[in-house]
């Protein structure tokens, strides 16, 4: 059981070091091109790179068809929804302070969980860890819109990001709900493909198409972010489909994500460096999630 455990939060621990590195990735790519077109490709070629881990691809169509209104819920809300939300909000902050509030993920996860499942509900004391965690993301949101134009441009990308962190709270809930009825690289892999293609169409109605002509650095950002998303996303899946793990305790490992995004951000973007509103936000985020899970263990 140990052993177990043990393997459980290594994988945990793994998928959420590769996506603290997305949003370095993602600002690079929106250097050059549009934030949905780019979330759309990244999320169709994150699919197509699993396809080589199915056994069958009969199967593979089959599987889909008899799962297919979970696969449409997990695309809408863990792809579409999601990520339309994630890259607007994203292209609108630094990468550091998105970092840190896509890291308040897991007290929005808690929040959905004790909503959707009746097996995974919060107590007195997990909702206030929760509550202090929300007290963080308003300590970095509020002089955001109290200093002009600019600052509430920042302010709607803070709240674009808490619905993205909402929506990703639902499709875990999804996922967890259907645990053994579909492989969780096929349930990726197609979820992704369908959620990317509809990104890109959605992009082709709400922004300029600017074709594929960029610079090698647009398309190494693409590359890794596909790889990053494929391995991440069948990692957290498959441990979201075992029956003892809950959505609102798994989820307490990306408190990693603002942390090593933050620090990432402030090392390579040139043009970011910390301030101590955001630090000390981090802080208390990391902090409140740190609690939950310590509460969350004698439970």
């Amino acid at each position: 059981m140990q052993k177990e455990t043990l393997k459980n939060t290594l994988l945990a621990i793994i998928a959420c070091l590769l996506w603290s590195t997305a949003f370095v990735g993602i600002k690079i790519g929106l250097q050059y091109t549009t934030p949905i077109q780019f979330a759309g490709l990244r999320f169709f070629f994150s699919g197509l790179l699993l396809l080589p881990l199915v056994k069958s691809l009969p199967n593979y169509f089959i599987s889909i068809k008899q799962n297919l209104w979970l696969v449409i819920k997990v695309s809408a809300s863990q792809t579409f929804i999601l990520y339309a939300l994630f890259y607007w909000g994203v292209n609108m902050l630094d990468g550091a302070l998105a970092a840190i509030i896509i890291g308040s993920q897991p007290l929005f996860a808690a929040l959905t969980a004790h909503l959707m499942m009746s097996n995974d509900k919060m107590s007195l004391r997990k909702t206030l860890t929760i509550s202090s965690g929300i007290g963080g993301i308003i300590l970095i949101a509020l002089p955001k819109g109290l200093s002009g134009p600019e600052s509430l441009s920042e302010l709607l990308g803070i709240t674009l990001l808490v619905l993205a962190n909402i929506a990703s709270g639902v499709g875990n809930v999804f996922v967890s709900k259907n645990r053994g009825n579909i492989s969780p690289v096929v349930l990726n892999s197609s979820q992704m493909i369908i959620g990317g293609a509809l990104l890109f169409i959605f992009s082709l109605f709400t922004e300029p198409f600017n074709g594929f002509i960029f610079p090698s650095e647009y398309y190494m950002a693409l590359g890794w972010l596909s790889f990053l998303s494929a391995t991440a996303f069948s990692l957290w899946f498959f441990l979201l489909q075992k029956p003892s793990i809950k959505v609102s305790d798994l989820n307490i490992y990306k408190f990693i994500i603002p942390v090593f995004g933050a620090t990432l951000s402030w090392m390579i973007l040139p043009d970011e460096s910390p301030d101590l509103i955001s630090i000390l936000g981090m802080i208390i985020i990391g902090a409140s999630v740190v609690l939950y899970s310590l509460v969350a263990s004698k439970n």
